[in-house]
């Protein structure tokens, strides 16, 4: 039986990634985390809140599901991405259709 991905690991690559793509140093984070506690998340060794993401993505000048999407992908690629999110939509698209409200 395989094992589950560690999405820890793969949130705390998607940080790192991201706020090195946006250029963004771990101290441009002060105004909502110390250095210290970005580097615990961008090593895995703590796991952020939602509340927390979406500081952090704004921050960083992007939708906090970039972030999430990219830790969910398979690669690193944008293919991937694109991919997580598309999933993601159309699964929400199915649960919010008037078909699935109705019933419920």
């Amino acid at each position: 039986m395989s094992q589950r991905p560690r999405y820890e690991h793969q949130f705390a690559h998607a940080l790192k990634q991201v706020r090195s793509l946006t250029r963004h140093s771990q101290e441009d984070f002060d105004v909502c985390s110390s250095r210290t506690y970005i580097s615990a998340l961008e090593r895995g060794l703590k796991t952020p809140t939602l509340s927390k993401v979406d500081q952090l993505a704004a921050v960083m000048g992007v939708h906090p599901m970039v972030v999430l999407a990219m830790a969910y992908a398979q690669d690193s690629s944008p293919h991937a991405v694109q991919d997580v999110l598309q999933h993601a939509a159309e699964q929400a698209w199915k649960l919010m259709s008037p078909a699935s409200i109705s019933e419920g």
